[in-house]
């Protein structure tokens, strides 16, 4: 008899939980069967965000903020992203080994990621891996990100709230007067604020906070925290901004806004992601994808009519027959 991975996922076994998520990593389509069944028993955990520079400290500043949350009695679910060989494809993985200490504590389940090519910051599977953590029985679950630059903010469609690392010394300063990933922060954190050049970056992001309301008229103004989180410094402060914003969330009605807006996106998303892939291997079994890319090469054809003549046939396929009346 096949052994009923969903099943074990909700009975909170480990290691269900991790093949369920190398099937979602790898494609699997025993993956999907199983989401199918976990869905209704996800929705319930709080996410978290965590991005930020290279170097900025985001998984000192993960594992530290586990711990604090712990001692509230919650459970947790980590997922440390990091990126990918583009050569082998292969990702080394650190996050795991920085954060090993937590995974002694049978409520904290870590679980690293390559992003294997996926830009944005985070891995393909991530949305999917935070159902599964949710499922599993997670109050709150971490994503830490691959460090990011100004436009890779893919963390906004999965998190309810995203904390933005930045440390003085690595550029920040210039990084905090511009538009991009400082938009989507809803916390800030100077991280390694014990260096030279913390108090002015702290006082940069708070003028552009500041030129940012007159424009945006926010109800809800993003905290600016200092924090050494290597000694433990200012992350109590960093969960009790995080707890703020989850309580103005529920209060403004926002909480179910956002997460109405990312179930649209994450449908549009997988429906996008289905008839691309389906359309894909039609296409090379058939042959026609190298006919047409030889055509294309040679200036016979023009990619916008041929994407139109496939997309129509496409459509005219799937349109449902009328019955003979």
């Amino acid at each position: 008899m096949p052994v009923d991975l969903a099943a074990q996922v909700l009975e909170g076994i480990p290691r269900a939980a991790a093949r369920l998520i190398s099937w979602l990593e790898d494609d699997d389509p025993r993956g999907y069967e199983c989401m199918a069944k976990l869905y209704p028993h996800t929705g319930r955990a709080y996410v978290i965000g965590i991005t930020g520079s290279p170097g900025a400290g985001k998984s000192t500043l993960t594992d530290k903020l586990a711990r604090v949350i712990r001692r509230s009695g919650l459970k947790i679910g980590i997922i440390a992203v990091d990126p990918s060989s583009p050569f082998t494809g292969g990702a080394l993985l650190g996050d795991r080994v920085r954060m090993s200490e937590l995974s002694n504590d049978p409520e904290i389940y870590i679980r690293s990621m390559a992003t294997r090519g996926f830009l944005g910051g985070m891995s393909k599977a991530t949305g999917d891996v935070v159902k599964v953590l949710d499922a599993f029985g997670k109050d709150i679950i971490i994503i830490e990100t691959v460090g990011v630059g100004q436009d890779e903010i893919d963390i906004i469609g999965i998190a309810d709230t995203t904390c933005l690392v930045l440390v003085p010394g690595l550029g920040d300063a210039i990084q905090s007067m511009k538009a991009g990933i400082m938009e989507i922060a809803d916390v800030f954190v100077v991280n390694k604020a014990d260096k030279q050049g913390a108090d002015q970056l702290c006082n940069e992001v708070c003028s552009r906070l500041e030129i940012d309301a007159h424009i945006k008229h926010s109800s809800w103004s993003a905290p600016v925290n200092k924090a050494v989180a290597v000694e433990d410094i200012g992350v109590d402060e960093l969960w009790l901004s995080i707890e703020a914003h989850r309580k103005y969330l529920l209060d403004s009605g926002m909480f179910s806004e956002k997460r109405r807006e990312r179930t649209r996106t994450e449908t549009l998303r997988m429906i996008h992601g289905e008839l691309f892939r389906i359309i894909r291997e039609q296409l090379e079994q058939d042959g026609r994808l190298d006919t047409a890319v030889e055509e294309l090469m040679e200036r016979k054809r023009d990619p916008y009519t041929l994407m139109r003549e496939i997309i129509s046939e496409w459509l005219s396929i799937s349109k449902p027959k009328k019955e003979a009346s």
